[in-house]
């Protein structure tokens, strides 16, 4: 049985890292973390439309590292995709490289959870958007690019166990 995976997106803040953690566990497999924060966290917060692309490609650099580790798994998760890239890219700039839109085309999952923003939002260093109605505005935007495509997604809402359930509830279709 081939490698399935599960993409988890969303506005930030709205529980990605955590849900996937949650579900690997569940699952007994693995999941691939959002690049972006270690590029950050790295190189500043102070990034520039050049810096989108670097983030992008270690991304995609990071997952197919996980994907090849995970040969005996049947399922992985993971955390952002070039649609996150898109949504970011065009949101704080205003366009989005090329080649980020290319690899929404070439690349294959076998389905979206899309978080939505009723967790409370939580500060850290690297989170830019605690107004609810940016957070809202963000949401419908990645909800419009997951309408427009065709792999299955479902929405996850509500607080912590709740979440969890939700999601676990929508891998288990998605997956059957």
């Amino acid at each position: 049985m081939p490698l399935k995976k599960i993409v988890i997106i969303g506005p930030e803040s709205t529980g990605k890292s955590t849900l996937c953690e949650q579900l690997a566990a569940h699952y007994h497999t693995g999941w691939v973390p959002e690049y972006a924060r270690e590029y950050l966290m790295t190189h500043g917060t102070d990034y520039k439309y050049e810096d989108l692309i670097a983030i992008a490609q270690g991304q995609l650099a990071l997952e197919d590292a996980y994907t090849a580790r995970s040969k005996n798994l049947k399922l992985l998760f993971v955390d952002t995709d070039m649609y996150v890239m898109k949504v970011w890219s065009e949101f704080v700039f205003g366009k989005c490289e090329p080649w980020i839109l290319e690899q929404i085309l070439l690349r294959k999952y076998d389905g979206y959870l899309l978080c939505r923003t009723d967790l409370p939002w939580t500060a850290d260093e690297l989170r830019e958007y605690p107004d609810p109605v940016t957070r809202e505005k963000l949401f419908h935007i990645y909800k419009d690019c997951l309408v427009n495509q065709d792999t299955p997604w479902s929405e996850i809402s509500g607080q912590a166990g709740q979440r969890l359930e939700g999601a676990i509830r929508a891998v288990d279709k998605l997956i059957a």
